[in-house]
């Protein structure tokens, strides 16, 4: 294995360690700070679809309620799907011209522009960022 795809895979555990962690004591929530800042305009805050956007009928298409998911995947939560469409793999094609951010091509950007004078490795903070929104929006779902 490759050393940046090491340190990237210690980073993004250690990062998720640390944030479990705080979750755990009730600090800080990372997915749940990523999911309001970026999510909560169209899902709303409980991922219901029911976003300022939503009512505003600012979008072409109907934007899904995310607590649903596993629900609509007979019980399992699509890690997969959710990761590929939050970091623009994946194309949203049932749904015509892509309206949901690309957040991933976003964080790589923030990063990028925040930390151009030191070595990092911007797919380790890119991926850290979408695994904690993806662990946000699994702990949204329906019971």
């Amino acid at each position: 294995m490759k050393p940046t795809r090491i340190a990237a895979a210690l980073l993004a555990l250690g990062t998720i360690g640390v944030w479990g962690n705080g979750y755990a004591a009730g600090k800080v929530d990372f997915g749940k700070r990523e999911f309001e800042n970026h999510c909560s305009v169209c899902h709303g805050w409980e991922g219901k679809a029911d976003g300022p956007y939503a009512y505003a009928q600012l979008l072409k298409t109907k934007i899904p309620d995310l607590t649903t998911l596993s629900k609509k995947n007979n019980g399992v939560f699509p890690f997969q799907h959710v990761y590929q469409v939050i970091d623009g793999t994946e194309d949203l094609k049932a749904h015509g011209t892509r309206e949901m951010p690309i957040w991933g091509t976003a964080y790589k950007a923030d990063i990028e522009e925040a930390y151009s004078d030191v070595p990092f490795n911007s797919e380790a903070y890119v991926r850290a960022h979408i695994l904690a929104l993806i662990d946000y929006i699994n702990r949204l779902q329906a019971k």
